[in-house]
């Protein structure tokens, strides 16, 4: 049995599919909810609570896309699994690069289901909560409103991949986030054969805006051969 229950929501128009998963889920110790639409799907999905979410990419009332595309600006840290049919390559990618955990084509077995949903739920502690406001030295960052507050009165406006960025590495302040992690969890692209560089560009950036000293950083330090950390004493607020 699963510590307190966890939820799964299924979106999924097949009524024998939908029903199997939530048999099976259920048997296996999980909550489910479910709906059959992308448009009911969309509501429970940006308005419910819930731990991981099982996606059918072809969807009545509104694709599956679009809906993966709404969670991942209202929702940007619950787990995502797509369920894609037998050679639909191309949605399969369009999925992982919006930000989907995982995915199963069509026919699947419910086996190999509850297994990718246990190894997501399983990173899910990984996943940073939502964090809004970040202190740093001499200042705030109000990541809803992009933007840097500086206790002499100085502002600096931050784009929306740079908030991105810092609201990652403040979840993750723990731990140092590799490149590659980066460039999977912000840019939400593979990073097989992409040049980190753009990572190293955007944190120079950012540490500017921040005022932070690239010579001596107190909010963004180079973990050497192993990525970057979120360094301030100062607590979020």
């Amino acid at each position: 049995m699963h510590m307190g229950k966890q939820k799964i929501l299924i979106i999924e128009d097949d009524a024998a599919i939908r029903r199997g998963l939530v048999d099976a889920l259920t048997f296996a110790g999980y909550a489910t909810m479910e709906s059959d639409n992308g448009e009911s799907g969309l509501r429970s999905a940006t308005g419910s609570e819930y731990d991981l979410l099982v996606l059918d990419l072809v969807l009545p009332r509104r694709d599956g896309l679009d809906i993966l595309k709404e969670i991942r600006i209202s929702r940007p840290t619950v787990p995502v699994i797509i369920l894609t049919a037998r050679g639909a390559e191309a949605d399969k990618l369009k999925g992982l690069s919006l930000g989907a955990d995982d995915y199963v084509v069509k026919p699947f077995s419910v086996k190999e289901l509850l297994a990718r949903i246990e190894a997501v739920l399983r990173r899910s502690p990984e996943r940073p909560s939502d964090v809004r406001r970040v202190a740093i030295p001499g200042g705030v960052c109000d990541l809803a409103k992009s933007e840097v507050r500086f206790d002499d009165g100085g502002r600096v406006e931050l784009t929306e991949r740079e908030a991105e960025l810092l609201r990652y590495l403040a979840c993750n302040r723990q731990r140092a986030v590799s490149r590659q992690e980066i460039l999977s969890r912000v840019w939400r692209i593979a990073p097989e054969g992409v040049d980190t560089r753009t990572i190293d560009m955007h944190i120079a950036r950012l540490r500017e805006k921040l005022r932070d000293d690239p010579a001596s950083p107190r909010v963004i330090a180079t973990v050497r051969g192993r990525g970057y950390t979120f360094a301030p004493a100062e607590r979020d607020v």
